[in-house]
Formats: structure tokens, C-alpha cells, sequence
């Protein structure tokens, strides 16, 4: 007569499960603080625009371009990358100014103003603009780029990126 057998697992096949499920689950807390470390500054949030304070207002002397320049450092991640800018501030008034980026925009050449001519010069293929940045010469598609401005307690601010203007 057969002998009625427990079906089961047997007491070999239990320790030996539990120590593999404990050992993962002691691996997994283990590892867990050393993941968040590794992708945190992947899953971090990176600004798209920002204020830059260029100084005060007062220092700009009126209708007439004074160049300023200032590097702007980011973090995405675990790269950090710094970008140079370049701008003209024209004061036009007591309380207002106008920026305008010093990059053409035809080939991306930094643009230089000539107070002989009166006029922005772009040394690639000699595209001219005015005092405010308007096409009058040469290649360049479309006037220059123009930064959104503000006056707070008489320091000029510039907002980053640049916006594109239209003819």
C-alpha cells in the first residue's frame, strides 16, 4: 500500500529560498541611497530662463550702446557648462533701456558698434544694423536678437534666453 506523502517543500528548499529572499531585500536597501545618489542630478530640474542683473541703470549713459558681458553658468546633471554673453544696453531714458544680443543674425558672428557710422558692424559679411538693432545692411535674415527688460530700484535686469525679433 503506497504511503500518503505531504506535498510540500522540503526544509532544504525553504532555508535556501528565505536566505536568497533576505539577501535580496538586504541588497536592495543597501543599494537604494547609492541609486537616488547616482540619478538625482539627472532627475533634477533645470531653469529655461533667468534674471540677470547688469547693474545700475544710472551707469549707462543715454542713447548711445555701452557693451556689457557676463557668464552664465548651468548645471544639467552631472555636466556644467558656462556660456559668455555679450550685450549692448541703450539707455533710452531715466526709467527704460532696450539690450540687444551682440550676435548676427546671419552666421552668429559677434556684432561691434561704430559710433562713426552709427551703426552695429558684423565683421562676417559686413551686416550693418542701427542703434536699436534693425537690419539696414548686408545679409542678416532678421533684426537683433532683444532680451525683456526691467528697472527695479534703479539696477537693470535682463530676463535669459533672448527673443527673436521680426523685421
Amino acid at each position: 500500500m503506497p504511503r500518503n506523502r505531504e506535498v510540500g517543500i522540503s526544509r532544504r528548499d525553504f532555508l535556501g529560498s528565505a536566505t536568497l529572499w533576505i539577501a535580496a531585500l538586504l541588497g536592495a536597501a543597501l543599494a537604494s541611497p547609492s541609486l537616488v545618489f547616482l540619478l538625482s542630478p539627472a532627475l533634477g530640474k533645470t531653469e529655461d530662463s533667468a534674471w540677470i542683473d547688469l547693474g545700475p541703470l544710472d551707469e549707462y549713459p543715454l542713447d548711445a550702446p555701452s557693451f556689457r558681458e557676463f557668464t552664465r553658468t548651468s548645471i544639467n546633471g552631472w555636466e556644467r557648462s558656462a556660456q559668455s554673453y555679450g550685450v549692448f544696453v541703450i539707455r533710452q531714458d531715466t526709467t527704460k533701456a532696450r539690450v540687444l544680443s551682440n550676435v548676427c543674425t546671419h552666421l552668429g558672428c559677434r556684432v561691434s558698434w561704430h559710433p562713426d557710422l552709427g551703426h552695429y558692424v558684423s565683421p562676417c559679411h559686413d551686416g550693418h544694423f542701427d542703434i536699436l538693432g534693425m537690419n539696414v545692411g548686408g545679409p542678416p535674415p532678421r533684426p537683433l536678437d532683444e532680451f525683456r527688460t526691467r528697472i527695479e530700484e534703479g539696477r537693470v535686469y535682463i530676463e535669459l534666453p533672448a527673443f527673436k525679433r521680426r523685421s
